[in-house]
Order: structure tokens, then C-alpha cells, then sequence
């Protein structure tokens, strides 16, 4: 059930006001935050100011938009006009925007209710969250588990019932792999359709805002309330189609395409209920399609890589000079610079900077980073000629589920090799989306993932929410009704 819809049905009919619903889930942040970490900044004033503004709007008898009155949250590299934006980095601890991002632009103007920043990897750069400066979040579902990254604040928000929905952002699957670690929905969309404009950039020609929510219905109808064209940025295409309009369109007929190079290391307890997905799709009416992808062994240089080189050179703002962290002594300006940036920097977004300028040196550039264009090219080109076989390609979302923490740290290859389902979309600017699909033998959230081509957002969403519909959730997912009692 759409949780969004069941809150706004409580609203309009008065069963609660907004005032009071905001005070629960700020109630349940100060109960469950302390030990999951999702919020980094819970905005507990401004919140109850905006539920103040939609109150006074039902009791006027006006009709509520979409988003209105919906308690939310934003991953903590999302602009906010007077609230500190940090990027979770030390860097950028105490930084407050001037401006709003769009994405918040948007929804304040549908009077959201902005709980709070949420908790994530130190400047996005991280699969686990705990990068962070502001320490790990945890996984609602077993707190000695990671919620996932680099938006796992988002996804614990959600899962934790600690919000409605969240926005984060994905630049190689930082929506959809915390999504699938806690056990809840997470959609990135085209790249192009939701503005980026206020958005702390990582990787430019990866990053994308999207949706994390308790449903595939949900996460259409913030979709459509975001994905609108945005004139401050140059890359920002909108949206060509509603999605939630769409959402109960038969899958009869429709191609499944099922990559085996995806399905190679994958734990079984992932696998299996992967499996039973395709055979639910089957039933449904669906056609599977087995393709080959033989380039999917360099979707992960490529991306790394390119995400590298873009962070190297989107990290080179950060001098101490203009704002953010300067350090305390220094005899010269290349002293400050160079003291200011190991000083507040964390060791991950360090490894990146320098394999990006390794990669982007004159030595390297044509062995490394034209390489990595140039196979770029290719993969767009491979997903086209698939895409002309089927209409989207189902995938687990990432090879394991939550791993306890502090794995992470003892072998960060593992935590590189976490994106090779994901990345794919963000190479090619494709929409993708996490679903819960079952439980591992930890009982721990298995994610399935669908992809599909440039700007079939819709198309996706509606798979995915057949999925949903005629499927039981066998994930432990926490839902508002049983636990912010209304």
C-alpha cells in the first residue's frame, strides 16, 4: 500500500492533523536516531512550522498536492537555503547553503515536511556509510549490520520508520544498493530527468537524485513531483512521461532480459530468490530473455575511473579559501591548501582524489581515462543493441546482502566490487530500481533490481510495481501504520 497516499487519506479526513503526525515521527527519530544514526541534522522546528501551513490549508478545505504534508528526509549533500549541508565530511562541517537545491525547492513549495539531512558517506564515496564524519548509520533490520551507502541515512530513515519517504542521490548505486540492504524501494531515475542543480556534485555525468520509499507506488509519485525541467542545469532534460498514471498497465507480452555474467558469484541465498522473481514474471505473463554481456567485466574500471577523475577534479574547490574547513597554522598558502585538505578529507575521499589526478596526469591520461571514455561509448551502444531484445533487464542488486560493520575497512576492494550490478545504469544513464524480493538466511533484505532503456522510467516502475502487487513483501519491512501509531 502506498504509504504516502495512506497519510495524505488521514490528513484530508482529519483523522490527525499535520501538526501531530510530524510530532510522531519526530517522536520516533528521538527514539530509534540514537542508535541507527540515519539524521545527521533533524530540522524539528522548521517541520513544525510547514505541518502548521498545511493544517491551515485543510481546515480552508483546499486539496492538498501530491507531496503536501508528507513527512520526509534529505541526504545531507542536498542544498538547504539555512540549514547546514554538510556532505557528512569535515570539510563541509558547519556550512550552511544560501540557496535551496531544486529538488527541495520543489517540495518545500508542496509543503514536504523536512524532518531532516540524513546520514551518508563522506561526500557520497562509499558503499556502506560509514565514511561518514559523523559516524556509521545502521541497518534497521540488525543493527550490527550496515545500512549500505552512500545514501544509507535515506534508506534507514525509511526503513526505520523514521520518514515517509527520502531523497538521495546515486552516482553507482547509492539509491538502490542501501535500498536494498534495508528492505525498501529505491529508484534512480534517466539521468537528466531530475534536476541536479544545489546538489553537491561527486561524479557530474553520474549523479542522479532519486526516491527512497516503502513502495513502488511511492516512489512514482515523488518521481513525478521532481523529474520537471530546470533551467540552472545544463544537463536537466524532465521528465516525458507521468509515471504514476501508468503504474497498473498488464505486463503481459513484455521482455525480461536475464544477463547470466550477473548472476556469476552471487551468493545462493541472493540467487534464489532472485530466481523465484523471474519465474513470478513468468506467471505474470511475461517473456525471458537470456542475453549475453560480455563487456560487464569492465563496468567497474570504467566506472571507477571516470568517478574518480570527475571527483578529483569536483574535490579541487575545496581549498580552505572560499569556504568549508581551513586549517589552524600554516607559513604559505600551498601549506594551508595542502594542511586543509589531509586535515578534513577522510581517507576514502583521499584514495579517490589521487587515482583521479593519477588517472587524469599527462603520463596516464590515454592509457587510463580516454580508455575508460572510449569503452563508455561502447557499453551505451551494447545496452541499445540489448534493449532492442527486451524492454528491461532484471538483475540482483548487489552479490550479498548487509555485511557487518567494519568489513569495509578491512578489505575496501570488497566494497568496490559491492557496485558491479549497479553501476551499469549510471554509466549509461539508464533508470533503474531496487525492490525488496525476500529475506537471505540471516534474515536480512534481498533486493532485485530492473533496468531499463532512456527515459522508460514509467515502463520500469510499472514492472516493478506488478512485481510488488502480486508478491507479499517477505521482508521484515517496518510499515507506518504499526509503527508510528496514528
Amino acid at each position: 500500500m502506498s504509504r504516502i497516499k495512506y497519510i495524505q487519506k488521514l490528513l484530508e479526513s482529519k483523522e490527525i492533523s499535520c501538526v501531530e503526525l510530524t510530532k510522531k515521527y519526530l517522536s520516533k527519530i528521538e527514539e530509534e536516531n540514537k542508535a541507527i544514526n540515519a539524521y545527521v541534522n533533524v530540522t524539528k522546528e522548521d517541520a513544525l512550522k510547514a505541518a502548521e501551513t498545511v493544517d491551515e490549508k485543510i481546515n480552508k478545505g483546499e486539496k492538498l498536492q501530491p507531496l503536501e504534508g508528507i513527512p520526509m528526509s534529505l541526504k545531507d549533500n542536498i542544498s538547504t537555503k539555512d540549514i547546514e549541508t554538510t556532505c557528512c565530511s569535515k570539510m563541509l562541517k558547519d556550512y550552511i547553503p544560501i540557496y535551496d537545491a531544486t529538488v527541495w525547492d520543489i517540495l518545500k513549495k508542496q509543503n514536504s515536511i523536512l524532518l531532516g539531512k540524513t546520514n551518508m558517506d563522506e561526500f557520497a564515496m562509499g558503499s556502506s556509510c560509514e565514511t561518514s564524519y559523523f559516524g556509521a548509520t545502521l541497518n534497521p533490520h540488525n543493527k550490527q549490520h550496515v545500512a549500505g551507502g552512500s545514501s544509507g541515512g535515506a534508506a534507514a530513515s525509511v526503513a526505520g520508520g523514521m520518514a515517509a519517504f527520502g531523497l538521495g542521490t546515486d552516482t553507482g548505486g547509492s539509491i538502490r544498493q542501501p535500498a536494498s540492504f534495508c528492505g525498501v524501494v529505491g529508484f534512480k531515475p534517466t539521468y537528466g530527468t531530475v534536476s541536479r542543480y544545489g546538489v553537491v556534485a561527486y561524479a557530474s555525468s553520474l549523479d542522479q537524485v532519486g526516491p527512497i520509499t516503502a513502495s513502488v507506488e511511492d516512489a512514482a509519485i515523488v518521481y513525478d513531483s521532481i523529474s520537471l525541467y530546470d533551467k540552472k542545469d545544463s544537463t536537466s532534460l524532465g521528465s516525458k512521461f507521468t509515471t504514476h498514471d501508468k503504474l497498473d498497465k498488464s505486463i503481459k507480452g513484455i521482455k525480461i532480459g536475464v544477463v547470466k555474467e550477473f548472476f556469476e558469484g552471487i551468493q545462493d541465498d541472493i540467487r534464489k530468490p532472485v530466481e523465484e522473481s523471474i519465474k513470478i514474471y513468468e506467471e505474470l505473463g511475461a517473456e525471458i530473455v537470456y542475453i549475453d554481456m560480455p563487456l560487464l567485466k569492465v563496468f567497474l574500471p570504467v566506472y571507477y575511473i571516470t568517478s574518480s577523475a570527475e571527483a578529483a577534479s569536483n574535490m579541487g574547490r575545496y581549498d580552505g579559501i572560499r569556504y568549508g574547513y581551513r586549517t589552524d597554522s600554516y607559513n604559505n598558502i600551498s601549506e594551508m591548501i595542502c594542511k586543509t585538505r589531509s586535515e578534513a578529507f577522510g581517507k576514502e575521499v583521499k584514495r579517490r582524489i589521487m587515482l583521479g589526478n593519477y588517472v587524469l596526469s599527462s603520463e596516464c591520461y590515454e592509457a587510463y581515462y580516454k580508455k575508460a571514455q572510449n569503452l563508455r561509448g561502447a557499453i551505451i551502444r551494447d545496452f541499445k543493441r540489448i534493449f532492442e531484445k527486451c524492454d528491461v533487464i532484471l538483475t540482483p542488486t548487489a552479490p550479498t546482502t548487509a555485511y557487518t560493520l567494519g568489513e569495509a575497512s578491512k578489505d575496501p576492494i570488497k566494497t568496490y566490487l559491492m557496485d558491479i550490478c549497479t553501476v551499469p545504469a549510471n554509466i549509461a544513464g539508464l533508470p533503474a530500481i531496487s525492490v525488496p524480493c525476500g529475506l537471505d538466511s540471516n534474515k536480512m533484505p534481498v533486493g532485485m533490481q530492473l533496468m531499463g532503456n532512456n527515459f522508460e522510467d514509467y515502463k520500469v516502475l510499472n514492472i516493478a510495481y506488478q512485481y510488488e502487487k502480486n508478491t507479499k513483501n517477505q521482508t521484515d519491512g517496518i510499515t507506518l501504520w504499526q509503527e508510528v501509531e496514528i
